[in-house]
């Protein structure tokens, strides 16, 4: 599994700037891989945010990504909080987690891994300073759940501990004004084998386009512009 994350790592730092470093805007996403997909074809979550919202989108999201990015990880600029320099922004779109999990606990026995990216009481840890960070520059914060993917390879073992993570996250956005929490789960289908690629890990370009219309159906609800 370790080595399949580095290979993450790699692939990532070389494709870091794809996407413009941006001060300020209107919807900016931070995340892991799931977000970033499908962006070299043009085809990621971003830009089908953006032709449904007719909004401006800056998706600084990376493979290999963690919100506890330490080590190689930070080195190889993989830290989730540090793609939330710059703004002010309207919203910021949010995911992360599974990276944390498959790095430090390789997604067994993951329990104090979860604790530090947020509490069981789900009132501290990185995500809670993260999700701040971004409620401090104004902007309204959308987390963005993962969806099941039962054939993975590179994350097998993973779900129960991102369903624990996720439980607590949801807990904290309920709790928070201006913090949303959503489940891709509820739109993506992993049984439908035209949403994941090939990898059964990442989305296709169709998945990217139905998790992306979800997420912009999602701000539009909560939006008064």
């Amino acid at each position: 599994m370790r080595t399949v994350f580095l290979l993450c790592l790699l692939v990532s730092a070389a494709s870091c700037g794809l996407t413009p470093r941006q001060q300020g805007g209107d919807i900016l996403i931070i995340g892991d891989s799931v977000m970033a997909w499908n962006r070299p074809a043009g085809a990621d979550i971003g830009r089908a945010m953006e032709a449904e919202l007719d909004r401006d989108v800056v998706n600084r999201a990376a493979l290999g990504a963690q919100v506890r990015a330490g080590g190689i990880s930070a080195l190889g600029g993989l830290s989730i909080p540090d793609q939330l320099s710059g703004g002010p922004w309207n919203w910021i779109v949010m995911n992360g987690g599974a990276n944390d999990l498959g790095f430090s606990c390789g997604c067994i026995r993951c329990d104090a891994e979860i604790d530090l990216l947020i509490s069981e009481d789900a009132t501290t840890g990185a995500i809670p300073d993260l999700i701040a960070r971004a409620r401090a520059q104004g902007a309204k914060v959308l987390w963005a759940g993962y969806y099941r993917a039962p054939d993975t390879r590179s994350f097998r073992g993973c779900r129960p501990g991102l369903v624990e993570l996720e439980r607590r996250i949801a807990i904290y956005a309920r709790s928070r004004e201006g913090v949303f929490f959503v489940d891709t789960e509820d739109v993506l289908d992993p049984a439908q084998p035209d949403l994941l690629d090939t990898d059964r890990t990442h989305p296709s370009v169709d998945g990217s386009a139905v998790i992306g219309r979800f997420l912009a159906r999602e701000i539009a609800e909560h939006s008064q512009r």
